[in-house]
């Protein structure tokens, strides 16, 4: 391990040791982080897991429930029908912090535009209330899904940054620091050793 270029005196070799103290409490810090990252990345990733699989298996009945409303009724009057909005949907966004990773935070506002759904029961077929009341309580899902997705893309980039991080102070800063303070300790032995010398030599002489 290469060392670092400083002059061997003992000022340096105060500051190095201060240096390598924090560095060292830094790494500890780090690591620490790190772990409870990735423990907190692994309930995260199982919660979207599910939440995918669930998602994904609703999604497949609605559409195949759309696709039978729209079997048994006139194109025409389906897609008048499936135009009409019955609730206006907000979406508020926001960040919350996961170990200091700022993650969205999506809550749905819902508004009911008028009672039950915006059309006339004799117009279309039951199929459609079917496909219109999954759509509705799949749409929640839907951006929870998002929200979590993004949470953990958000994780995972913070984790390998901070792996990163802790790899340098482990295989780079702190051996340096190490190597240079054994360097500095050394030379400045040898120093005392021979200004020993000099001084028995002068007594001799």
């Amino acid at each position: 391990m290469a060392r670092l270029n400083v002059n061997p005196t003992r000022m340096e070799l105060k500051k190095l040791k201060a240096r390598l103290t924090t560095a060292t409490r830094g790494h500890k810090l780090l690591k620490d982080k790190s772990d409870e990252m990735v423990r907190r990345f692994s309930v995260i990733i199982k919660e979207n897991k599910r939440l995918r699989d669930e998602v994904e298996k609703e999604l497949s009945q609605t559409l195949k429930q759309f696709s039978i409303a729209r079997s048994v009724t006139p194109s025409y009057r389906a897609e008048t029908a499936f135009a009409l909005p019955s609730v206006a949907v907000t979406a508020d966004c926001g960040v919350s912090s996961i170990m200091g990773v700022e993650v969205p935070k999506v809550e749905l506002v819902q508004k009911q535009r008028a009672e039950g759904l915006p059309y006339a029961f004799s117009e279309i077929t039951s199929e459609a209330d079917y496909s219109v009341e999954k759509a509705a309580k799949l749409l929640p899902k839907l951006v929870k899904l998002a929200e979590t997705e993004k949470t953990v893309r958000l994780l995972a980039d913070e984790i390998e940054r901070n792996k990163r991080r802790v790899n340098a102070l482990e295989y780079v800063m702190i051996p340096q620091l190490e190597e240079t303070i054994k360097f500095i300790k050394s030379k400045l032995d040898e120093n005392e050793r021979a200004a020993v010398v000099r001084l028995m030599k002068v007594k001799n002489n």
